[in-house]
């Protein structure tokens, strides 16, 4: 089985997401326990959890490669998230008006 054997959605995923997901389901789900393992606070896991979520359910296998950047770039603290939605509306401005 080779990567790009599995979902899309998986695929985004990068060694640190995995590592979080492992140690997620060692601590059995509990974020108190993973803060603990951490060494962080709670409302850091969460942010962290959420991040990953997030990235997570974002991917749809129809959507643009430029979107998905965009939207990773921002998940990433690359960019701001205002910055994120500006560039996705003015792509898909562009792209609406290529298809007519």
């Amino acid at each position: 089985m080779t990567s790009d054997d599995f979902p899309i959605w998986l695929r985004r995923l990068d060694e640190e997401d995995f590592e979080f997901i492992r140690q997620f389901i060692l601590c059995s789900g509990s974020l108190k326990s993973m803060a603990q393992h951490y060494d962080v606070s709670y409302p850091t896991i969460r942010l962290r959890t959420d991040r990953l979520i997030q990235k997570v359910s974002g991917v749809k296998s129809e959507e643009d490669q430029f979107v998905t950047l965009i939207k990773d770039m921002a998940l990433d603290g690359e960019m701001s998230y205002e910055t994120a939605k500006k560039l996705i509306s003015s792509y898909k401005k562009t792209e609406r008006r290529q298809a007519l």
